[in-house]
């Protein structure tokens, strides 16, 4: 990448990261924050949980088709402006309902359709997949930071689980002077179908019987994450008398250890071609977590143990969903299909917090991994019915403008190249979407269609 594009990567990993970070802050700590108000219930608190994920996925695919009309840059600073002032109304609340409001404020600011697009719109397409995987691994550690954080900075004195509130404002004002400062802004905006939702695509992608299992995977896997941390800090603080400022100590090495195990099952999914064995193998792993916390919260070896494996399962299936989505989908489809899959993940973040926190007030902790171990379950029955992946590789090709002037038969010649499985012409962009067997791939072939001096 030239140095354009690690600026560009660099400054929207980092948008992403200050917003994200304060988000991630909040989940293991509310629950027990949640106590302290006085018309605080388990329901209300799952339902301030949880909230945010369904304006998220509200927002989330019609902001990134806004985007297309009127820009990249000003639906994201808009979108960091709604989720400052969110997080300015919970800061200020003293009560569960105007939390609630706030957080459900917060999840208007959906950006993350228009922060890919706007990575696609500042980069070679040649770099685009690379770029996109920074974003995405920035995510990941910002969960694991918020997490560890979270306990040890609302433990501070006089800042509590406000000034956490108060923290998130400051980290979108962040994001938006990296916004104006950083980022510079495109010379054209273009509709990418890797990177962006195009509504004329949303029908094909729903109709995708596979695509619909993933969606309804990811629903399924984040809105277990969601009801547990409705009840496990409880449990940490309550139970086994372990203080929230001392949390971190149990989540870094839960999160470091099966980080660490999750990857070289990720690798043995890709190289070996065993993702949805895998999968399968990671969805049980889930279900025997729940029920063995369901058995063993009280005892802290059995607990600990359990949610250990629940995230070993859990970091797996986080990092090779996406890429099932990839591989399900056609290559006109694949930025849509991603879109629907991202509401899909923030409206099982709102049912976990709705369910979670009804059945956490009815039948306990116990009724919560439970219920978890029983939705799981249900996903892995869906999981059974999954076809067997193809392992073919993305790629987008620029091409002479030239070969333009008959797209039919430039899309019949670019099959015809040995390799070439799936072909998409974006004459708009001068470039073609590709699905490439890299094994059979004649790669001289392929290159005859690009600019003499590309």
């Amino acid at each position: 990448m030239n140095s354009l594009e690690w600026r560009v990567t660099a400054s929207l990993a980092a948008i992403y990261a200050v917003r994200m970070l304060g988000l991630f802050m909040i989940l293991p700590v509310f629950a027990l924050y949640a106590e302290t108000l006085p018309d605080a219930t388990p329901f209300l608190a799952g339902l301030a949980i949880g909230i945010y994920g369904l304006t998220q996925a509200i927002f989330q695919i019609p902001l990134g088709v806004l985007s297309d009309k009127i820009g990249r840059k000003p639906v994201i600073i808009g979108g960091l402006l709604v989720f400052a002032l969110g997080s300015v109304i919970a800061a200020m609340a003293s009560s569960m309902w105007l939390i609630i409001v706030g957080r459900a404020v917060q999840g208007m600011g959906a950006i993350a359709g228009p922060t890919m697009a706007l990575a696609a719109d500042l980069t070679r397409e040649e770099n685009r997949t690379r770029i996109m995987a920074v974003i995405g691994m920035t995510i990941g550690l910002s969960f694991m930071g918020g997490m560890i954080l979270g306990p040890i900075i609302s433990q501070f004195h006089g800042v509590g689980v406000p000034g956490i509130f108060w923290f998130t404002m400051i980290l979108a004002l962040s994001g938006i002077a990296l916004v104006i400062l950083a980022v510079p802004t495109p010379a054209r905006i273009t509709r990418h179908r890797d990177a962006g939702i195009i509504k004329g695509y949303l029908g094909t992608a729903l109709r995708n019987i596979a695509l619909l299992r993933m969606n309804a995977g990811v629903f399924i896997i984040h809105l277990v994450m969601t009801a547990n941390f409705l009840v496990l800090p409880a449990i940490f603080e309550h139970e086994l008398a372990l203080p929230r400022a001392e949390h971190w100590k149990i989540y870094l090495p839960v999160f470091a250890g099966s980080f660490l195990i999750a990857i070289p099952m990720i690798i043995l999914a890709e190289k070996k071609q065993q993702i949805r064995t895998l999968l399968l193998g990671s969805t049980l792993l889930l279900v025997m977590a729940e029920a063995g916390m369901a058995l063993g919260h009280t005892q802290i070896d059995w607990l600990l143990a359990a949610f250990f494996l629940f995230f070993v399962g859990f970091n797996f299936l986080e990092a090779t969903q996406p890429s099932l989505v990839a591989k399900y989908s056609d290559v006109s489809t694949k930025g849509t299909a991603m879109g629907i899959f991202s509401s899909s993940q923030f409206l099982g973040i709102f049912a976990g917090g709705f369910l979670g926190g009804m059945i956490n007030h009815t039948w306990g902790e116990t009724g919560v991994f439970v219920f978890s171990a029983i939705v799981v379950l249900i996903w892995f029955v869906i999981a059974l019915q999954l076809p067997q992946p193809t392992f073919y590789t993305s790629r987008i090709l620029k091409l002479d403008p030239l070969l333009l002037s008959d797209p039919q038969r430039l899309h019949k010649e670019l099959l015809a190249v040995p390799g070439v499985k799936e072909v998409a012409i974006a004459a708009d962009e001068c470039i073609a979407y590709l699905k490439l067997d890299k094994a059979s791939l004649d790669e001289a072939a392929l290159d005859a269609f690009s600019p003499p001096s590309a």
